[in-house]
């Protein structure tokens, strides 16, 4: 992975020290919370509902060790014990003091960590495939590209003042585990014709109040021109990009009131431009970072202890039956740890937890761990022979949750419990969901679904590309909570569509059991997953079953 470098180090102690007298001129009243603001935000410091919020980048969600140790340290001696893993692959704690923030930026500079760009109108952290550079289906380690695109993006003086945040993913696999789809810009790595390596371009994609699935710019674009034709994007969005209204200053809303084929012909111009400027000291950069990405020596070794364990021990048979994925080195597999266990905050994990997580990958793991989209921490190289320890130092410290992909791996946004811009919870009703669904041990007999929760129309859970969505709204005072159906982040994206009126928090969760016994019914195999029982019968089963009261009236 990336190690930072001389420049690179400077660069961040001295963004620290800045900020550290930006808080003491807050702190002693020479600015007022409005001035500070902007400079706040720079550092990813938010102000949320009952204290400020510290988001810490982890760009492509790659960690080691040394890092996860630290951001253990970080929860423990200046929050309350425990971090909040994003749909950004960041973290976030929730509780710190203003005074203390220099210190934890400090200690986030010491092993090679920021929280620069989180937050603004900026680019932000660029997020990627979680299972990259250990994926058996990839084309190649998607990651160098990310780290070259966040190295050109951070404090790029074109782009701080963008007129809405913007976001780039990407994957290096046919299989989108980045939901590239739903980013200001997404990149999927392909070949053409000639077996030529480059990536796919997806521009205009994002949720919120107005969500969209992204569109092709560029069939292809070669790696060495990636760089340009980022830049010619973001260039031709900052100068049409509305600033006049915030809600309508998004990428997304740019390509549909200009149309795709304006804004490919002013970037296409723009490119041609930029390309002979760029003389190659980008290729030269990436020859240098992909050094550091180097695959692990990966050893040669039995798995007889691993095949037998699986036999004699049905809770761990049924444990990498769900959290193991197939990885592109014999005898080896990527583990999914799963950050849900029932009942607990999805996305939660305690200092403690994430030290255990930080001993597993330096002595069993090649020193990597990674952060999921889907809030979840993976181990990317473990040989299956070490699974059978491994799982067991798991299950003693609460992280062997055998429900990767299934119902109760829930994504929830913080929701009102936190967030000042929420309108409801998001937290409890995963919880509650997740408990229920646990007691009706239904999980692996329903197979992989996805539910995920918003707690407002910002759509930070995800919820519009959820095979089953739940965003929380205020109605008179009153969480309501609505459903979409059919919705999917991978490569065949789709915005899922609302199934009706929306329910009260006390009826969400039978709603949604109601729905999973409709769909138990109706497919036409075991196999046959909750969105592909959708896509073939469409919507009206489906809202029979959650409206039987309307269905009843309509009979009569």
């Amino acid at each position: 992975m990336y190690k930072y470098n001389d420049f690179d180090q400077k660069f961040v102690r001295n963004r620290v020290s800045e900020f550290r007298a930006q808080v003491e001129r807050r702190v002693d009243g020479s600015l007022t919370e409005d001035e500070f603001k902007p400079l706040r935000l720079m550092n990813g410091l938010y102000l949320q509902l009952h204290a400020y919020m510290l988001r810490v980048a982890i760009p492509y969600g790659t960690l080691n060790s040394a890092q996860m140790r630290q951001l253990a340290l970080i929860s423990e001696k200046w929050d309350k014990g425990y971090g909040h893993f994003t749909t950004r692959q960041n973290i976030q704690f929730n509780w710190p003091e203003l005074r203390d923030v220099p210190d934890m930026l400090d200690a986030l500079a010491d092993v090679g960590m920021h929280a620069i760009q989180t937050s603004g109108n900026t680019i932000r952290n660029v997020t990627a495939d979680h299972f990259a550079g250990a994926a058996a289906d990839e084309i190649a380690d998607p990651r160098p590209v990310a780290e070259l695109i966040r190295q050109w993006s951070t404090d790029h003086p074109e782009f701080q003042f963008l007129p809405r945040k913007f976001k780039i993913a990407v994957t290096g696999s046919e299989t989108d585990r980045a939901v590239t789809k739903a980013h200001d810009i997404g990149l999927r790595m392909v070949r053409n014709d000639s077996g030529e390596a480059g990536f796919e371009v997806i521009v205009g994609g994002g949720l919120g109040r107005t969500p969209i699935i992204g569109k092709v710019i560029r069939d292809f674009i070669p790696q060495a021109d990636l760089l340009p034709y980022l830049e010619a994007i973001v260039s031709v969005y900052n100068l049409l990009g509305r600033r006049d209204n915030k809600y309508k200053a998004r990428i997304k809303i740019t390509v549909a009131e200009n149309g795709l084929e304006t804004i490919r012909d002013k970037v296409e111009a723009r490119f041609e431009h930029l390309r002979a400027e760029f003389t190659g000291y980008d290729q030269d950069l990436l020859a240098q970072i992909e050094r550091s990405f180097a695959s692990p020596e990966f050893v040669n070794a039995p798995v007889d202890n691993y095949v037998d364990e699986r036999g004699a021990n049905p809770a761990f048979r049924s444990w990498t039956d769900t959290n193991l994925s197939e990885h592109h080195a014999d005898g080896y597999a990527i583990v999914s740890v799963s950050i849900k266990a029932h009942g607990a905050t999805p996305g939660d994990a305690t200092g403690e937890q994430m030290r255990v997580l930080a001993d597993i990958a330096e002595r069993f793991g090649h020193d990597e761990l990674r952060i999921s989209h889907e809030q979840n921490v993976i181990l990317p190289h473990i040989h299956k022979a070490h699974l059978p320890e491994i799982y067991q130092v798991l299950r003693d410290n609460g992280l062997a949750t055998a429900n990767i992909g299934l119902v109760s791996d829930i994504i929830a946004c913080p929701g009102m419990d936190y967030c000042a811009l929420a309108t409801a919870r998001s937290i409890p009703i995963a919880q509650e969901i997740a408990t229920r669904f646990d007691e009706l041990k239904l999980e692996h007999e329903i197979g992989p679904l996805k539910i995920k929760i918003s707690g407002c129309i910002n759509a930070c859970g995800h919820h519009h590309v959820g095979h089953i969505g739940i965003l929380g709204l205020d109605r008179a005072g009153v969480e309501n909570y609505q459903i979409t159906l059919g919705g999917d982040g991978t490569e065949t994206a789709a915005i899922g569509e609302r199934a009706g009126p929306g329910f009260s928090a006390t009826e969400i969760v039978p709603a949604i059991e109601r729905l999973v016994e409709a769909y138990l019914d109706l497919r036409d195999a075991p196999q046959e997953t909750f969105l592909e029982a959708y896509r073939r019968l469409g919507l009206a089963p489906f809202k029979s079953a959650l409206y039987p009261e309307k269905e009843a009236a309509n009979a009569a």
